[in-house]
């Protein structure tokens, strides 16, 4: 090579050392956040020298953000209790995903930034060193809505194609997806460890997309989209799980469940269709009451469950509910399953600790899925 060559060469490499300098210069080291430290406290950190305030919202309080020389704005919360949280920074009033952190709550938009704050042990919701089963992602044709949708299927470990299995929907809140229970409700590793204590029979386990695409009065809740999330489960996605999977199609081995608006799709279209599914539950469903405008009438909403409660019970092996203790819908849930067991209807009821928050319906679906299909 020549010295000319050499030079040019030389002088390419330092123009590109140059650019890199000014780069890190205007930008800086990447930003770690959040941190988790080993006293289970957070740091949140994201970069915004030209910002005026900046705050975080975590765990349903905002907390103020101070910044440093580089514009780097942080702040540390807790100790706080093993989870798995949500947040968001608010820079200068505007709701900003943490650019540092590519895990989030996506449901039907990006919507929260997503921190685990592991347990010590493990927790029951958290992957463990066991077998792990599979998520499978399908798309079909909803004939119902006219659209194109997606749904997630889980296979246990050691699943085998050739041997037929148990099916259980579950459903989604407002604002989620098919996604939602997967990536924020954990519910394969909920599964994978139940499955590893051996505490729950092998099972498929389906996560469908319960939103409306069309206007309709109240939405995926009123009446009119909770008939169109029915249609849509019976015409499109039963006969797709039935034609994909060998699996059993009667009543005894089929289940629904759902929390909030899901978890009230589950009480209509489950307690509607005894003759399709002998599993039910619903986890925080606003349908009792604690949301604005709602009254429930029980015997109107579903005919002969307080008069013919008998019915309900030779049919069904499972009627299950629960609520968070802070949950504002707690007070109307606790007065509808009171009545419900003065008019003998069998229902298993659980409050757990918390609010209108995963914390609560996971531990809902843990105690749910170990009475499944026995």
């Amino acid at each position: 090579m020549t010295i000319k060559k050499h030079l040019l060469r030389f002088v390419s490499f330092a123009i590109i050392l140059l650019i890199s300098l000014n780069v890190f210069a205007q930008f800086g080291p990447r930003i770690k956040s959040p941190v988790v430290n080993d006293e289970s406290g957070i740091t949140f950190s994201i970069k915004a020298p030209k910002a005026n305030e900046v705050s975080v919202f975590f765990n349903m309080k905002n907390y103020p953000m101070e910044k440093n020389e580089e514009g780097v704005w942080s702040t540390t919360v807790g100790p706080v209790e093993p989870e798995m949280y949500t947040y968001a920074f608010f820079v200068d009033g505007l709701k900003v995903l943490d650019p540092a952190n590519p895990k989030m709550q996506v449901g039907q938009a990006p919507d929260w930034s997503l921190v685990n704050v592991p347990g010590n042990p493990l927790r029951f919701d958290e992957v463990k060193d066991v077998p792990h089963g599979i998520i499978h992602v399908h798309k079909y044709f909803s004939t119902t809505q006219e659209v194109d949708r997606k749904l997630y299927v889980y296979t246990p470990p050691g699943f085998d194609p050739s041997k037929k299995y148990p099916v259980f929907y579950l459903r989604h809140g407002g604002g989620g997806n098919q996604t939602s229970w997967y990536i924020e409700g954990c519910a394969a590793e909920i599964l994978d460890n139940l499955y590893a204590e051996n505490k729950i029979v092998p099972m498929l386990v389906v996560m469908t997309n319960g939103n409306v695409e069309k206007q309709t009065e109240g939405g995926a809740y009123g009446e009119e989209g909770i008939s169109i999330i029915g249609n849509e489960l019976f015409n499109d996605v039963i006969p797709q799980i039935e034609k994909e999977y060998k699996v059993y199609t009667d009543q005894k081995n089929r289940a629904i469940a759902g929390l909030s608006m899901g978890g009230g799709q589950s009480f209509y279209i489950g307690l509607k269709n005894v003759d399709k599914f002998d599993w039910i539950g619903s986890f925080s469903s606003g349908i009792f009451g604690g949301i604005p405008g709602v009254e429930f009438d029980a015997e109107k909403e579903i005919p002969g469950i307080l008069t013919k409660s008998s019915d309900f019970n030779n049919e069904l092996d499972l009627f299950y509910l629960s609520c968070g203790e802070q949950d504002p819908r707690l007070e109307h849930t606790n007065k509808v399953v009171d009545q419900f067991k003065a008019n003998d209807l069998d229902v298993i009821y659980e409050t757990f600790e918390g609010t209108h928050e995963w914390k609560v319906w996971k531990h809902s679906l843990r105690n749910f899925l170990q009475l499944l299909f026995k």
